[in-house]
């Protein structure tokens, strides 16, 4: 089952509350605690690139498009 199966499932499964708590019991995925699934761009959901310098936690193509937003300067 992939994460966005388990989320499909779990729409349907908004009108019997007790069916869904016993859903989520068995099928949610558990969090990541190691491995490249873990840093994940904020804004995109991109697991490669990642720069989580300065509490940033984005991909290198996010921060190209924000960079001068949050205060960064390109030098050349």
């Amino acid at each position: 089952m992939t994460a966005s199966d388990w989320r499909k499932i779990l729409k349907q499964l908004e009108s019997k509350p007790a069916v869904k708590a016993k859903f989520l019991k068995h099928n949610k995925p558990e969090e990541r605690k190691t491995g490249i699934a873990v840093n994940k761009c904020e804004r995109c959901g991109r697991f490669g690139a990642h720069i989580k310098s300065y509490g940033l936690n984005l991909c290198r193509h996010c921060f190209r498009e924000i960079a001068e937003e949050i205060g960064f300067k390109k030098y050349s």
